[in-house]
Formats: C-alpha cells, structure tokens, sequence
C-alpha cells in the first residue's frame, strides 16, 4: 500500500471555530471521525489505505489541537454543527455526497450529525459508540475528572477515565505493563487531557436512549470487535437492530482498539460498505 501525501486546511464552523482537518486521497470524499483522546493522526493508517480511490478528511474535534478550544462547556449540538461544516467542505470539494465514518465517541457524534443533517450523506459507519455512558451517572464522573484535571493529577483522571469507558481492570493492567513506566509526552498529554474534558461535558448533558437512533434514514452499518467488554456489544447489538436496514459486522478476535491492532481489516470493510452504499 502507497503512503498518501496529506494535506492540512482549517474549516470554519457555524460559530465560527476553527477546526483542523486533514485530508488525503482522491475519490468519493469519507470523513472519519476521531474518539476521545484522539486527534488528527487517529484515522492515518486507515485513511491511507482508502486514499487509493477515495478523499478522505480527518477533523481534530473541537478541544482537540490544533483546532479550537471552546472558551465554556461543549455540547453535541456544538459538534455537530462542525461535522456539519466539514461534511459541506468535503461535499463541496468534490460535488459528491459524503461517507460519514465515526469511531467510539465520534461514533456517538455521527450519529447525532447523521439524524440532524442526513441530506449529504450517502452513507454512515459506526464503531463502538459508548452510548451507555452519558447522563446522570456522567455527570459524577464530569466532576471527579474536571477536579483532577485543575490539580493536574494524571493518575486520578485515568481512573475516572476507566469508569467512564467500563475498561476492565486486566486490560488496564496490561496497557501499564505495555507502557514499561515510559513517560507520556506532556505537551501531547495536556491536548488530550483537554480533549476529554470537553468530551465529558458533552456525555453528561447527553441522553442513553437509543431508541432515538430510529430516525437514522441513510444507510448505515455497525462496526464491532467480538473481544470488545460489556456493556458494548449489547449496546451495539441494539442500535443495530434500531436504526432501519442497519448491517452490521462483527470483527472476530478484535477490541475496541482494532483500528491500531488491524486497520486493513477496517479499511476494508469500509471499502465494501461504501460501494454497496453506492450502487
């Protein structure tokens, strides 16, 4: 597989924040969408295996730098106003409706952007949204994180942080182990500290109803690893079954880190999907 010369331009949103978006390749224009602690290099390798026949777009969400962070609280509806903008760039750029990829919160996020704006979709692919944890329960876990950030305490905030994703203490435990007491980039560190942050605002003023989803018209396929932990694949396997006509995958011997651990199987799938979507 070639590697893609990328290019990065900033896309002004309805309020005017400036987001950083990377865009590679040529073709039928994807935006893919980063989770929490992410950024513009998540989506790199498999945005550059779908460069051969497609343009793909890369955001760094709001709070993520280099794109703006937001002065107060961060909302979806925030967000996706600046899908919004990049799907019309995208869009725009090529004269096509746009692929609209989302993994785990960004996965929550397309789906917000694809019931509010489904008129430049050709299509939406969801991976993991972490649609379980948003709410009430969220707004405890805002607290307890926002007072560990204003101290600076990485390790109080990494446990919040497990809470919020329901990672299970022997993966956490392995990922430590992995980490061989290499110390985090701090600048790197504090972006994405930041990052998650504005994430939790946006979860806790957020619902757990699914049922919602029901409104979701463009065709759409759902994404999953079979070694995900619970409550995911149950989260997932009903969304599935609640938006209409969703197809849905389940990648055997993956997690919710697949897009690291196997990015041609994403690609992939993606690539499958999409000429589907297309015909």
């Amino acid at each position: 597989m070639n590697s893609h010369e990328s290019h990065d331009l900033y896309v002004r949103s309805a309020d005017g924040s400036r987001l950083a978006v990377r865009r590679v390749g040529s073709g039928d224009p994807v935006v893919l969408v980063h989770g929490s602690g992410g950024g513009l290099h998540s989506w790199a390798v498999v945005a550059d295996q779908l460069a051969d026949d497609h343009e793909v777009w890369m955001p760094a969400r709001r709070g993520y730098g280099p794109s703006d962070v937001p002065p107060g609280s961060k909302s979806f509806k925030d967000e996706t106003s600046d899908v919004i903008a990049v799907i019309e760039a995208a869009g725009g750029s090529s004269g096509k409706p746009v692929h609209l990829v989302g993994a785990s919160y960004g996965a929550t996020l397309s789906l917000h952007t694809a019931s509010a704006a489904p008129r430049d979709l050709r299509s939406l692919a969801i991976f993991e949204a972490p649609l379980f944890a948003a709410g009430t329960k969220t707004v405890l876990l805002l607290d307890r994180y926002r007072a560990a950030f204003e101290r600076d305490d990485a390790r109080a905030m990494a446990v919040v942080l497990n809470e919020v994703t329901r990672v299970p203490a022997e993966i956490v435990a392995a990922f430590a182990a992995a980490s061989d007491d290499r110390k985090p980039d701090p600048v790197e560190a504090r972006r994405s500290a930041i990052g998650w942050l504005h994430d939790l605002e946006a979860l806790a003023e957020d619902s757990t109803d699914i049922a919602r989803w029901s409104s979701i018209t463009v065709p759409t396929l759902v994404m999953q690893g079979a070694d995900t932990w619970e409550p995911m694949p149950s989260t997932m396997n009903s969304l599935a079954n609640t938006i209409p006509g969703a197809r849905q995958v389940i990648w055997q011997g993956q997690s919710h880190f697949v897009t690291m651990t196997a990015p041609t199987l994403v690609a992939d799938t993606l690539r499958r999907f999409f000429a589907e979507a297309t015909a």
